[in-house]
């Protein structure tokens, strides 16, 4: 029997790994205005607006209906159904997910990639690559919940600005990294946000990466690897991959690049950038 991959909106992946997978989207609001996430508006409408408009966005999750209907349709077409959801921690998603799945028994299994953004995205690139090795929606399901334990996200962000106001930071802490004008780095641990350090430039934050590979026994190089960006221009990540070229050359045969979906954009701003691997 076939498989379907299904991931969220949240999952920043590569074009050709997003070919291989259904994408239920979430929704980004701008008061008023709903758009829904990568559909009615892209990344770079997302940002413009970000950037011009005086209204934080809010985001909220995907209805059980919207996976019962990508359920409906694979068994349809005789598929079994691996779906990857954003952490629990940090959405509904996963919930909407397996609420729809009750209705399915056997046929779909909901996995929480406890990660976000990029880090989903290599978890759903490996996913599409372990369907395509013939693994059956059980067995990919399996390997996804072992193998999120290895998933290393290490993100610089512009400012906490974003995350406090949207819930996601206590406004002490935020406050503490305005006050000090720093570019934190933070880290997802089993779905939950946790500052790593504090970088004054990219020098740091590229010292501050270099350690957190050193702490994960080094990256997986024969693994899924990959780079993200928040607002209108991956020119920082750029500098950041030449400024670190120590730490991939020789070892990552390409560097994929992705932006960063509205979503997560949502809680972490314009500049931020991001790099997410398997640890050895």
């Amino acid at each position: 029997m076939n498989v379907r991959i299904v991931i969220d909106s949240t999952s920043d992946v590569t074009p050709e790994v997003r070919a291989q997978c259904t994408v239920v989207p979430l929704t980004v609001h701008f008061g008023e205005e709903e758009y829904i996430d990568g559909v009615t508006m892209n990344h770079r409408q997302f940002y413009e607006k970000l950037i011009e408009s005086d209204v934080l966005p809010t985001t909220s999750q995907p209805t059980p209906e919207a996976f019962a209907q990508v359920y409906r349709e694979a068994k349809e077409a005789g598929e079994e159904v691996v779906v990857l959801t954003i952490a629990a921690k940090l959405s509904g998603t996963y919930q909407s997910a397996c609420i729809a799945a009750m209705d399915f028994p056997g046929m779909v299994h909901v996995v929480d990639s406890q990660t976000a953004a990029i880090g989903g995205g290599i978890l759903a690139e490996l996913a599409v690559e372990l369907a395509r090795q013939g693994l059956t929606a059980a067995q990919i399901a399996e390997e996804l919940t072992r193998r999120r334990e290895d998933v290393c996200l290490v993100a610089m962000l512009d400012t906490l600005e974003f995350l406090k106001r949207g819930g996601r930071l206590s406004k002490t802490a935020a406050f503490a990294g305005a006050l000090l004008s720093i570019k934190p780095v933070i880290t997802l641990q089993k779905g939950e946000i946790v500052v790593l350090g504090k970088a004054r430039g990219s020098k740091q934050a590229n010292n501050l990466l270099a350690t957190e590979i050193q702490k994960a026994g080094g990256a997986n190089f024969s693994a899924p690897i990959l780079l993200g960006y928040s607002g209108l221009s991956d020119e920082l990540l750029r500098k950041d991959i030449a400024d670190s070229a120590h730490l991939w050359e020789g070892q990552a045969q390409q560097l994929n690049i992705t932006p960063i979906c509205g979503v997560i954009g949502t809680h972490a701003g314009p500049g931020a950038i991001a790099v997410a691997f398997f640890k050895k």
